[in-house]
Formats: structure tokens, C-alpha cells, sequence
């Protein structure tokens, strides 16, 4: 081989160096284009189905009365129960991600904030009694038992729908949601600002 066809076939194997790793690098980065990882998380989710950032605990306590006969009763219940703040992950689409590659940002959109219970804790309930002749008589004691138990579902879930508890579900939320899609395009590279919102909730 002479020196002139030699220096040709350095020249054409550098040339080809050159486009097989630009070709690698382009596949590399199309591989990691934010989208694309975005969409892998969003799917990562979905199977996930539901996420549960925040759980607490309350106690109702609840009086009803019965008057019968001339005679009346009483009933006291106390009644602890666990209430859990879901998102229904499953509920999640592709329009719910707005990502701006201007600035590198991805707002998501959550669904409404879902409470999950009570769960009565049964070994922990306490009940107090006032009106004997009436609860052994009659079927009071049934209903005021009755009444008792609806009237503390319904104060464990108040309780669990106020303002301090569902800030802080949301916002363990929001913060388990922004962190579940800023981690793999921090891995993949990507320097974005992720922002989870709650839908109707005012943007910013």
C-alpha cells in the first residue's frame, strides 16, 4: 500500500470514527430527552396506582340521648380512628405534565386529595352510660349505639378534612410527587424544577 493510499484510509477511518460517535452521542442524548424520562416516570406512577403521603390519627367524642316513658338515657362514645389522604395515581394522564424547556420546568397536575376510612380502632373504644332503667327496658341503648357510631364517622372525618391536617397531606403529596419526577431527570442529567399542584388550586 502506498503512503498516499495509507494517508486516504486513515483520513476515512477517522471520518467514520467521527460519525459513529456522533451517532452514539445523538442516540445518547435522544435517550435522555426530558420528555422521554418524564413519560417514564409518569407510567411509574400509574402502575403505582394510588400513593398514600399522609396518615392521622383522631378521636371522636360523641353524647346521645333518648326520653322515653318519662325516663331518658345517655350514651357516651370515644372512639379513635385512622384516617388515610390518598391520590389516585392512577388518574394521572400525559396532559396533566406541562413541561417548558425554555426554563427547564415540569408542572404537575395532581387529582383532589382522597381521604381513606376511619379505621376504628376497636380495642380503643370507651363508652359511658347514664340511664339504666330506660337502656335495660327498652331497645334505647340499640339506637343511641347506633346514632353513636354514625355521629363519630362523620367527626373523624371533619376532623380529618380540616385545615391543618390537609395542608399538610397535600404538601407531603406534592413533595413525594415533585420528588418521584425530579429524581430520574436529575439522574439522566437534566437540571429541571419540578412543581406538583393540586387541581383548582392556584398556580404558583
Amino acid at each position: 500500500m502506498t503512503r498516499g493510499a495509507f494517508r486516504i484510509l486513515v483520513v476515512a477511518l477517522l471520518a467514520l470514527a467521527l460519525f459513529l460517535g456522533w451517532r452514539a452521542w445523538d442516540g445518547w442524548q435522544r435517550s435522555y430527552d426530558p420528555q422521554t424520562v418524564v413519560a417514564a416516570s409518569l407510567q411509574g406512577l400509574q402502575e403505582q396506582n394510588v400513593l398514600v403521603p399522609f396518615t392521622a390519627r383522631y378521636v371522636a367524642v360523641v353524647t346521645s340521648t333518648q326520653s322515653r316513658l318519662g325516663l331518658s338515657a345517655k350514651k357516651t362514645l370515644i372512639m379513635p380512628g385512622t384516617v388515610r389522604y390518598e391520590v389516585d395515581l392512577a388518574k394521572l394522564e400525559p396532559s396533566d405534565l406541562d413541561w417548558d424547556a425554555a426554563t427547564k420546568s415540569l408542572t404537575v397536575t395532581l387529582p383532589p386529595l382522597r381521604l381513606a376510612g376511619p379505621e376504628i380502632d376497636i380495642d380503643a373504644i370507651s363508652e359511658f352510660r347514664d340511664g339504666a332503667i330506660l337502656l335495660t327496658l327498652t331497645d334505647a341503648e340499640a339506637v343511641l349505639d347506633a346514632a353513636n357510631r354514625k355521629a363519630a364517622q362523620a367527626e373523624l372525618i371533619k376532623q380529618a378534612r380540616g385545615a391543618t391536617p390537609m395542608r399538610l397531606a397535600e404538601g407531603a403529596a406534592r413533595n413525594a410527587i415533585e420528588q418521584s419526577f425530579a429524581m430520574p431527570l436529575r439522574a439522566a442529567g437534566i437540571d429541571a424544577t419540578v412543581t406538583a399542584r393540586f387541581a383548582g388550586a392556584p398556580a404558583g
